[in-house]
């Protein structure tokens, strides 16, 4: 590809709460790239077919579009364009997307999906499990249509898809980390034992590990086997975090130290309703209530009527917490956030939207443990954003958490959430010292532009 020619990128921007698919995509690199700065073109643009027709554009290159436009109709409706090279990127996919009745799932979304994959060239999925789920309910989907239904589509499709993580911008927290994360690090990590009743030998202190009883251990299962449990195969899982100063997912290590951890009542609260003081440092943060944060929108989809249901158990067994609710909200909000407001009001310490991203950041930072229960997810960029702000992470076991985060981070049934939640309400010293295994950075816009940049260089095959 000439360095002449510019990819047209269409992200998404469909005022969903989630980001685009690539909004770093922008960003330049370090290191030169083979093409030019390119236009961005809102899907909105896209809206009717006087739109689409009359573009007085000349594309070369690659024409780069999200899974939410249908590039079907764009290149029928555009003759032009079909000589480009077509990437489809999935940043999520309308296949398996949870709806509360079945009836209520718009087909033609699905559908105008699966036309995209046909026209694409390449077609690019955020995480193993986007494309896993999208390709294995291809034969289903389609079988809702009466009758000429396609048969072995997603043998077609296949050899054109691949992964490619959603690229993210983790900015330095240092300044914003409360005194104790800061100092968190392999040796701070080994100090604290999940179990009180356990001595281990000086000098083979592990890791803090929260593990449920119930659930088969790793060296059970073994590293293959495990790997197979997780549905990723051994060589896409991402390493665990490397021990020692300076790695970026050490929170700080290797940078100078910032103040002692921002109190959020420092910081402006925009939209959100502001309690209570999250500040703080210093060797007394060990023993204070456990901090949760719910982090994600606030639709049905991310399950919070099990979170809070949860979280009203470990009320009713007078385990101290507190807890901060984020997230985007929308039209139709579900009844369970006004009433479990009024029943946690007394732990509640942040309720609502931050729309400035230091603010979001600030509350991340004073947090001591995640949780998601969402039914519904791709790929995860809250969890992997609270992660890189020091907090532990509590996620299911299904969707795409398997394929980021250690089996000692999921859990598999309610009970199992409630238990590690608990256990950590005892002890929160064993968030607060724990060592995350999850190496934020292979997520980072830094360690995924090469692998963006070789995708928008290579032209299409020459057209017959």
């Amino acid at each position: 590809m000439s360095s002449a020619a510019s990819p047209t990128l269409c992200p998404q921007r469909n005022g969903t709460g989630g980001p685009g698919p690539l909004p770093s995509i922008s960003c330049r690199p370090s290191h030169p790239v083979p093409h030019t700065e390119p236009r961005f073109l809102q899907h909105w643009e896209f809206g009717g077919i006087k739109e689409w027709m009359a573009w007085p554009l000349d594309f070369r290159g690659v024409l780069f579009t999200s899974s939410v436009l249908n590039l079907c109709e764009l290149v029928a409706l555009r003759p032009d364009l079909a000589p480009l090279k077509k990437v489809l990127y999935f940043h999520e996919n309308q296949l398996v997307y949870p709806v509360r009745k079945d009836q209520e799932r718009d087909f033609q979304y699905g559908y105008n999906q699966i036309l995209s994959c046909l026209v694409a060239d390449a077609v690019v999925f955020n995480s193993l499990f986007n494309m896993n789920s999208f390709l294995s309910s291809v034969g289903a989907f389609l079988k809702r249509m009466p009758d000429h239904r396609p048969k072995d589509l997603a043998s077609l499709l296949r050899p054109k898809c691949s992964v490619l993580h959603f690229p993210l911008r983790f900015p330095s927290v240092a300044s914003l980390l409360p005194e104790h994360k800061l100092l968190r690090g392999p040796a701070a990590a080994a100090a604290a034992s999940p179990d009180d009743d356990i001595t281990v030998p000086p000098g083979q202190m592990p890791e803090p590990r929260l593990e449920d009883p119930e659930a088969p251990r790793s060296e059970e299962l073994g590293s293959q086997s495990n790997n197979e449990a997780r549905g990723t195969p051994p060589e896409t899982r991402k390493p665990a975090v490397p021990s020692g100063p300076g790695h970026s997912s050490s929170l700080g290590q290797g940078e100078a130290p910032g103040h002692c951890g921002t109190s959020i009542q420092d910081v402006p609260a925009g939209e959100g309703e502001q309690t209570a003081s999250m500040g703080g440092c210093g060797p007394g943060d060990q023993t204070k209530p456990l901090h949760i944060v719910w982090p994600h929108r606030w639709e049905h989809d991310k399950d919070p009527e099990l979170f809070f249901k949860t979280l009203l158990k470990l009320k009713e067994r007078n385990l101290a917490f507190q807890l901060s609710v984020l997230g985007e909200t929308f039209t139709d909000v579900p009844e369970i956030f006004a009433e479990a407001r009024g029943q946690l009001g007394s732990h509640v310490l942040h309720w609502g939207f931050l729309p400035r991203k230091e603010d979001y950041l600030a509350a991340l930072c004073q947090a001591d443990v995640v949780v998601s229960t969402a039914k519904h997810e791709f790929f995860g960029v809250a969890m992997l954003e609270a992660v890189h702000c020091g907090c532990y992470p509590l996620c299911p076991n299904a969707l795409v958490y398997p394929e980021i985060f250690p089996a000692e981070y999921l859990y598999s049934t309610p009970e199992q959430l409630c238990k590690k939640l608990q256990r950590l309400c005892k002890r929160p010293d064993l968030a607060r010292r724990h060592h995350v295994q999850v190496d934020t950075t292979a997520y980072s816009w830094d360690v995924l532009q090469q692998g963006f940049a070789d995708l928008l260089a290579a032209p299409a095959d020459p057209q017959p």
